[in-house]
């Protein structure tokens, strides 16, 4: 196994039995949401980026009750070391999906938790007009959107019988190879 790999194995397990507001704990959602991304037929990268979206929330320390509020950037530029853009790029604008979504999808915005709600509110709130167009433009848009749509579903208990470990080959094989 390539070392990064191990070491994001190694933080998950460090760090990954806290909750960040929900009613799981990080490795559970980390799962969940890969596990959706799997039923969907996605690609290893957007798996590996379902599985990793919120390493962000365990890569730098808050004293947040819900965690970091730019975790989507945290994470996306730490993975963007060794990882090509179709994984990096929809982990760094999940949080601008579920703006957008909020925006302009009717009854979005009430189906969040608590903890969705705060973080919203920090990290811009509801989008403009010219932000929406600007972000439904970006390359990654439908991706971003996929993986915001798994992480509001991926907080089920027993969604995924399978531990973290178990998704590492989605993470190996979206590796940038040199």
């Amino acid at each position: 196994m390539h070392e990064v790999v191990e070491t994001i194995a190694a933080v998950y397990a460090a760090q990954g039995n806290h909750s960040y507001g929900e009613n799981i704990s990080q490795i559970e959602h980390a799962v969940q949401c890969a596990e959706l991304a799997i039923r969907d037929n996605e690609s290893p990268q957007l798996i590996a980026a379902a599985l990793m979206h919120d390493i962000g929330h365990l890569l730098a320390a808050t004293d947040v009750a819900f965690g970091n509020y730019r975790h989507d950037a945290v994470g996306a530029d730490y993975l963007a070391k060794y990882f090509p853009a179709e994984l990096t790029e929809p982990v760094r604008l999940h949080a601008q999906a579920k703006r957008y979504l909020c925006t302009v999808e009717p009854g979005y915005f009430e189906r969040l938790s608590e903890a969705s709600v705060d973080s919203l509110n920090h990290q811009g709130g509801l989008m403009d007009q010219q932000e929406q167009l600007e972000f439904k433009q970006g390359v990654f848009f439908q991706q971003a959107i996929k993986l915001r749509r798994w992480d509001d579903e991926g907080k089920i208990d027993e969604l995924s019988k399978q531990g973290f470990n178990h998704y590492l080959p989605y993470i190996e094989d979206s590796l940038t190879k040199n």
